[in-house]
């Protein structure tokens, strides 16, 4: 290849190298841009999981507490008015964060949520029926809180399978 040869490649590629470089840095910042995004988005998720896991959480043992906590009173035979209305409360706000979470957060937590909600449901019902003098035969306040008691550990898989999906080891 002669000098002549040389240099018109050379100018060639320099040109070309002049022209491409707008394009290739535009390219490069789409491409970063859409990482970006993507990380944002993930993070996101992420947190609106975390959201979801712990208001489900919270919801979940608040109702457990505000049962046995009806359970004691009515066993007592001081449950009143407000005691029914908190636990009503703490009904609805469960039920709504269990809605709330269905969207979001993978089968095996509502896998676990359910176990959860079939117990508390029952003893609810229950509560409700001694409440209103219309216990089942055997159904005390006594007997539902041996019943809520199942709910432990049930809140305690729920919170595990919560934590391993956000990625929080032990």
């Amino acid at each position: 290849m002669g000098a002549a040869t040389a240099a018109m490649v050379t100018a060639v590629v320099g040109v070309l190298g002049t022209l491409l470089a707008p394009l290739v840095a535009r390219w490069a910042a789409k491409r970063q841009r859409a990482e970006e995004l993507g990380a944002e988005e993930r993070r996101r998720l992420f947190e609106d999981r975390r959201a979801a896991y712990t208001a489900m959480n919270r919801a979940s043992r608040h109702l457990h507490t505000m049962l046995k906590d009806a359970l004691h009173r009515l066993r007592d035979g001081v449950y009143s008015d407000e005691d029914r209305a908190a636990v009503e409360e703490a009904r609805r706000d469960h039920r709504d964060r269990y809605a709330e979470a269905q969207m979001i957060v993978p089968e095996a937590v509502l896998v676990a949520s359910r176990e959860v909600n079939a117990v508390l449901s029952e003893v609810d019902a229950t509560a409700k029926r001694i409440d209103r003098s219309r216990a089942r035969d055997g159904e005390t306040p006594e007997e539902a809180l041996v019943a809520l008691k199942a709910a432990e550990p049930k809140l305690t898989v729920m919170r595990r399978i919560m934590r391993e999906d956000l990625g929080v080891d032990d």
